[in-house]
């Protein structure tokens, strides 16, 4: 924990009398992140000021680590409860999209992406898993926070492909919650292709109320075949919005290139834009979006086959002991933020 120590100098002795000093606003002191891990129970607490902003978890009830629940400066949640902590009127599809993730759903033939414990049997095999093997490091800070974890992408046998080492910097301020996630991949003993495919690469599913609102049920087939029926729910208090950097909105946003993407909408009647900024320095910049309006908001430039209908073509390859690193950056911020406000957050990302 990170203390700062301050020196202060009145005008008495000094023959300065207070009153020809100005008098400027106080400034608020910046809010304490707290990184605290409790490796008895498998999660990593980030606090503000002492109350709950997200954790870093990897129980032994899921197939890859995430940060769950994901909150708000004013602690409402932005993530989907289901299935670890159900709500009423959530949605109760896609059981692997718990939190805020980052896989993929074609790995030398294996899928990260779909894997939960509702894979049957029969499809195991072909899953994939992400093992968390060590937090490295955890400092928290005057306005920051970090935390290193290591973790290992495993086939169905337990044998490791990709070494994952990942850096998560926690940001608070007024109004505003922020994470980066920087991600660097090794490949181990053999290549690595990621086969292009759709289900990628970081990702969230967010609270009901932050979905886009719907009238027809949807069936969603992934890139094996497998469909998922996503039914018509109330819309009341459905609120959310795309638009991304392009100026593309709504729906429009799925499957189109952009450098960031928002997403506004209400919770609990307060105001919140999440947004996702890729970074020029990725793969596949600037990503195409896998921006579902049932909840689904995640920036996947692996996928370009998929979202171009076989005009662009992406199977990224790591040679044996080969690495690469995927920079990200997740706001939360309070209130209805405008195209012009992401553009002022995404030079600061990029700068």
């Amino acid at each position: 924990m990170h203390k700062v120590w301050l020196l202060a100098l009145g005008g008495v002795g000094l023959g300065i009398r207070g009153s020809e000093f100005p008098s400027p606003e106080p400034r608020a002191p910046s809010p304490h992140v707290d990184v605290v891990p409790h490796e008895d129970v498998r999660r990593v607490d980030v606090l503000v000021d002492g109350k709950p902003f997200t954790a870093y978890i990897y129980p032994t009830t899921l197939k890859k680590p995430t940060l769950y629940p994901v909150r708000a400066a004013s602690g409402v949640v932005v993530t989907r409860g289901w299935p670890l902590e159900p709500r009423p009127g959530e949605r109760v599809d896609h059981p692997h999209q718990v939190g805020l993730w980052f896989d993929h759903g074609d790995v030398n033939g294996l899928d990260f992406w779909n894997n939960s414990d509702a894979i049957p049997a029969e499809r195991a095999a072909k899953m994939g898993t992400i093992l968390h093997r060590a937090v490295r490091h955890a400092e928290s800070g005057s306005g920051v926070g970090t935390l290193d974890v290591t973790a290992e992408w495993v086939d169905h046998s337990g044998t490791p492909l990709l070494r994952e080492d990942t850096r998560f910097v926690f940001r608070a301020a007024d109004g505003l919650r922020s994470i980066d996630r920087i991600t660097t991949l090794t490949a181990l003993d053999r290549s690595v292709t990621f086969v292009d495919n759709k289900e990628g690469l970081v990702g969230m599913r967010v609270a009901r109320a932050l979905e886009q609102p719907s009238t027809t049920p949807e069936v969603f087939t992934d890139a094996n075949g497998h469909a998922t029926t996503v039914p018509v729910l109330n819309n009341d208090g459905v609120t959310g919005h795309y638009r991304s950097s392009e100026g593309l909105e709504g729906d429009a946003v799925w499957g189109t290139r952009g450098r960031w993407t928002m997403l506004s909408g209400s919770v609990a009647g307060e105001p919140v834009t999440l947004a996702i900024l890729d970074h020029p320095k990725n793969p596949g910049f600037p990503t195409y979006w896998h921006a579902r309006g049932y909840g689904l908001f995640a920036a996947n430039p692996l996928g370009q086959k998929a979202f171009t209908n076989g005009k662009e073509t992406l199977n990224f390859q790591l040679a044996s002991g080969a690495a690469t690193t995927f920079r990200y950056r997740i706001l939360i911020l309070s209130g209805s933020a405008t195209p012009e406000q992401l553009e002022t957050h995404y030079r600061d990302f990029t700068r």
